[in-house]
């Protein structure tokens, strides 16, 4: 079988290659699953070009924590699937070299990934994706879709009808969190550097959108909207470069899920007072757990909700999928179909 891997230490997407690998075969417990297409994540690019948290790749590693496929063979004692089921990875899994009850790890680093034709896993780390879903669609949801569930309803105060969302950004997780709150009714904030990208998110559901480049003080902006009260939940995917403020931005018992560092890593000058005042609590988001993922397969299916896929690459194309990922140019999710 084909697989993309990236060696030891990766430092740049340059050493991101090919190779011919035989196909892993099940053990006990576990199934084997024909993967059909893969989803980046910004960790994905982070990895491969050897910045996330400066933590090296451990060793020659098949890439990316998110795909969908079909399962091609079972384990002895398999019961929970069959070959032919359309299923797709949880993000943290035991190791597949291990016991089930192994400690779990994420996929994409240290574990190997799904960039591959097909992959082992065990079966308690997998999940059925929606009937009405494609395989593009369905990869869209172990990492970014999870986590915007866990943010918005899994992780402190589940968010209720009536509240209000910031999502920052239109980027995966955003962008599910976007459609997610809009289905529960909530209301939705959105921010992003493109008014063509905001127009976008308001055909998805959310009520409101803020230019951050030609409004810098967008919490300002935040609270104009909200007449002084503030919003009930915050999707923070910046970090330290924009949690000042999204800790101004919240209403009284408010929370934020802080999920990613694409605004900086240094802390030094969060203004950390603002979350004390209004009583606020700060979550760090790591994805989700299985039962959460079931509990998006099910939201998914019964409120119609689609994910946007900003563009689909060929398997032969994953270099050029890591490129207009890395660009920044895109809303939603960058999808590789196998």
């Amino acid at each position: 079988m084909r697989a993309y891997v990236l060696p030891k230490d990766s430092r740049s997407l340059d050493q991101l290659r090919i190779v011919e690998r035989p196909a892993p075969v099940p053990g006990p417990g576990q199934v084997a699953i024909r993967v059909r297409a893969a989803s980046l994540n910004y960790r994905d690019l982070l990895i491969a070009t050897g910045r996330y948290f400066n933590w090296p790749t451990p060793r020659e590693l098949v890439p990316l924590s998110d795909g969908a496929g079909e399962v091609a063979a079972v384990g002895e004692g398999v019961t929970r699937f069959k070959v032919g089921d359309r299923v797709a990875g949880c993000f943290a899994q035991a190791d597949p070299r291990g016991p089930a009850s192994g400690p779990e790890l994420p996929t994409g680093s240290p574990l190997d990934g799904v960039l591959a034709e097909t992959i082992v896993l065990h079966a308690d780390g997998v999940v059925a994706i929606p009937p009405s879903y494609s395989f593009e669609e369905a990869a869209c949801l172990p990492c970014a879709g999870v986590t915007a569930w866990n943010a918005l309803f899994g992780t402190g105060k589940p968010l209720r009808a009536g509240e209000t969302v910031l999502a920052l950004g239109t980027g995966g997780v955003s962008v599910w969190a976007t459609q997610l709150a809009a289905a529960a009714g909530a209301r939705v904030i959105v921010t992003s550097s493109s008014d063509a990208k905001l127009a976008r998110a308001r055909a998805l559901g959310a009520a409101e959108g803020i230019n951050y480049r030609t409004t810098p003080d967008w919490d300002e902006a935040v609270m104009r909207l909200t007449e002084g009260r503030g919003v009930d939940c915050v999707i923070e995917v910046g970090g330290a470069g924009t949690l000042s403020h999204s800790f101004r931005s919240i209403s009284p018992g408010g929370k934020i899920a802080l999920i990613g560092v694409l605004a900086g890593q240094a802390a030094e000058a969060v203004e950390v007072q603002a979350l004390r005042f209004r009583r606020g609590s700060l979550h760090g988001i790591l994805v989700g757990d299985r039962p959460m993922f079931e509990a998006l397969v099910r939201a998914v299916e019964e409120n119609a909700i689609r994910p946007v896929i900003d563009r689909v690459f060929d398997f032969e194309q994953a270099r050029a999928a890591y490129d207009h990922l890395a660009s920044g140019d895109f809303m939603g999710k960058i999808v590789i179909s196998l």
